[in-house]
């Protein structure tokens, strides 16, 4: 039998008692990118988070290459650090019972099964809160749980059902998916927010709650003004390419070498783009001279910014611009864009043991997020520990979680 990894003993990830969220036990059952994604979030801010695999594993774990240093598959190790690791089979009696007794002791349960999956193996919400009154349990589906219920809550799927990619293309070309599993990254940091506020609320109320979450409901929300104006006037926005619906300036415009965006937001900053693109009457022009007449003539304004921009390096134009009070930058690679965060110093790669992370993009002028442990080995922390707080569990379920 697996016993339970001891958070009160130092077997946590190193200094992970001195964070945010110290003494706050994750028990984690999501798998993929959405949950891992949001407890990763916790668990730089101290909160220990025990990831309960299957024993084959999360399904990650063998999306390869690349791999980093340690051999790890570099899309698990992308939201997997500061973790412990434990394999149970919930199909087991042996490997059922292990985990309800951790999400008895949880903090924080969370999980993205298909809804009505951890009711068949006792642990959906109520079961779990009836143990564990304090708990905050969280799931996450991709359409709800009610008549959507049965849909795969697949990231491609859900841009494409829920609009963005009807809005994300070239206008004559086919509809696109963004270049990342973007629908997955809003839900978990959708996730994160709703268990935060719920632990506030706990603490108010000393009672948990039930957080649902749905990527559906996650990109509607995400897509802001475009939402809100097929709201408004009741027709669907359609395919700008790299346009704004409602700005212009505001697109990728070739220059002599590369690509460069220019991401003019007022007339003010208009008239600064022609002054530098050596073209000053287009702020007078009254097909230019408002925002609204520049979106009603975007195409013939495109024409004249790109005649101009083609005399000069992108990189040298970029520079003007933004010395010019212009929002103008290049169209980078990620390797690109990582060094032009470096160059600004903002931080944003960690390393831990010889692999480079992505930073946290959390900042708390009270804390800063810690990168202790890299992303674990299956089942890498089952053992002697595991038992320790297995025996510490209250006589008193009813009294909750621990401090």
């Amino acid at each position: 039998m697996h016993e339970r990894p001891d958070t009160t003993t130092g077997a946590a990830p190193r200094g992970a008692r001195d964070g945010v969220l110290a003494g706050l036990r994750v028990a984690d059952f999501s798998r993929v990118l959405a949950g891992p994604y949001a407890t990763m979030m916790l668990a730089d801010y101290g909160a220990d988070v025990i990831k309960i695999e299957p024993p084959a594993g999360d399904d990650t774990r063998h999306w390869k290459p690349p791999v980093d240093a340690n051999g790890t598959a570099s899309y698990f190790g992308s939201v997997n650090r500061n973790k412990r690791s434990v394999a149970l089979d919930l199909a087991s009696e042996e490997g059922l019972a292990e985990a309800r007794r951790l999400a008895a002791t949880a903090d924080v349960v969370i999980e993205n099964f298909r809804p009505g999956v951890m009711r068949r193996f006792g642990l959906d919400p109520e079961a779990v809160r009836a143990a564990n009154p304090g708990v905050v349990y969280c799931s996450i589906t991709g359409f709800g749980a009610g008549e959507g219920a049965g849909l795969a809550g697949y990231d491609l799927l859900v841009q494409a059902v829920g609009g963005l990619m009807s809005i994300t293309g070239e206008p004559e070309g086919e509809p696109s998916k963004a270049g990342v599993a973007l629908v997955d990254v809003l839900c978990a940091q959708n996730a994160l927010a709703g268990i935060l506020l719920a632990l506030r609320d706990r603490d108010r109320t000393g009672v948990g709650a039930h957080v649902e979450i749905n990527l559906m409901q996650s990109l509607l929300s995400a897509l802001t003004n475009q939402a809100a104006s097929t709201l408004v006037t009741g027709r669907a926005p359609r395919r700008l390419g790299n346009q704004h619906p409602s700005i212009a300036p505001y697109a990728v415009f070739p220059a002599a070498d590369r690509d460069l965006v220019i991401a003019v937001g007022n007339d003010k900053q208009f008239r600064a783009l022609a002054a530098i693109l050596g073209l000053p009457g287009l702020a007078d022009d009254e097909r230019y001279a408002t925002n609204e007449a520049r979106v009603a003539h975007r195409e013939h304004l495109r024409a004249e910014i790109e005649g101009a921009l083609a005399v000069g390096r992108a990189a040298a134009w970029a520079e003007r611009f933004s010395a010019a009070g212009v929002p103008a930058g290049l169209v980078n690679d990620v390797a690109e864009a990582i060094a032009f965060a470096e160059s600004l110093g903002l931080e944003p790669v960690a390393e831990i043991d010889g692999s480079r992370t992505v930073a946290n993009p959390i900042r708390l002028s009270s804390a800063r997020a810690r990168y202790l442990t890299p992303p674990p080995r299956l089942d890498q922390h089952a053992g002697a520990d595991w038992h320790t707080v297995t025996s510490d569990l209250t006589a008193d379920p009813s009294k909750g979680p621990r401090a």
